[in-house]
């Protein structure tokens, strides 16, 4: 058997060898023996990796410090929201900190959905209240924000209308959902690493997704967020979707 064509994942011998060599090393001999000339090689590590290409990771860059997401994980929102745009209904994120995520989101629907509305809800100032016994953070977590650093980052301008296709709702999980009940969604994307934050989001936000619309969760596989995982499981322990986890400690629900 050519060495192209073990099973990297499932061979035992190969494992070994990793096991025995310094990564580094292990990394340039699979890239130069397996690896070669495939095109966008520079992207295999050691799988295809689109988070990798060049275009992709200046999308990642102009959001460095706007956002905890890493490229990966931007790299599945984006394409999950990008698939649910052709459904009826708006995007929401829940937990938005610098608007990072937010503001590559809002360049995506202006591209490819311009009717569309990206409704955004947050306190702009950080955690108000944690529950000891379901979550790890605390009050005043992720303070380092504010309305106006966020709405001058995701829409180039501070001025409160800036950009009508952004909707930004300042306040505390459920109180700003009030006054918006006939809103319809097609994608939300709920980061708000609390227990009962993310219960009171899904409350708001399932019933007002469209069949196929997507909710992405970032926090579920997180341990700092240990609450996120038990709000999710709970909430859909009685729906006929279950939420599929992702190796980059989010987890994903498309509607039936």
């Amino acid at each position: 058997m050519k060495l192209a064509t073990l099973k990297i994942n499932n061979s035992q011998t190969v494992d070994f060898v990793k096991s025995l060599v310094p990564p580094a090393i292990y990394q340039a001999l699979y890239k130069k023996l397996v690896v070669k000339d495939i095109p966008s090689n520079h992207a295999y590590k050691p799988h295809y990796s689109p988070w990798l290409e060049p275009e992709f990771s200046a999308k990642s860059e102009s959001i460095r410090g706007y956002t905890g997401l890493k490229p990966q994980s931007v790299y599945t929102l984006l394409h999950f929201l990008k698939e649910s745009l052709w459904l009826e209904g708006d995007v929401m994120e829940c937990g938005v900190w610098r608007g990072g995520s937010a503001r590559l989101a809002a360049e995506m629907i202006s591209a490819n959905a311009p009717a569309k509305r990206l409704h955004l809800f947050d306190s702009f100032e950080g955690m108000k209240e944690t529950d000891d016994a379901k979550d790890r953070h605390q009050k005043g977590d992720f303070d380092d924000t504010s309305l106006d650093l966020v709405r001058g980052f995701v829409t180039g301008s501070t001025a409160p209308q800036a950009k009508g296709d952004v909707v930004f709702h300042k306040g505390w999980i459920p109180d700003t959902f009030a006054g918006l009940e006939d809103l319809r969604l097609c994608f939300a994307h709920i980061d708000l690493d609390l227990y009962q934050s993310i219960l009171d989001a899904l409350e708001f936000a399932y019933p007002r997704l469209s069949a196929r619309g997507v909710i992405v969760f970032d926090d579920y596989g997180f341990a700092s967020c240990a609450g996120a995982r038990r709000a999710v499981d709970e909430f859909f322990a009685g729906k006929p979707e279950r939420p599929f986890a992702l190796n980059t400690g989010q987890a994903l629900v498309i509607k039936r």
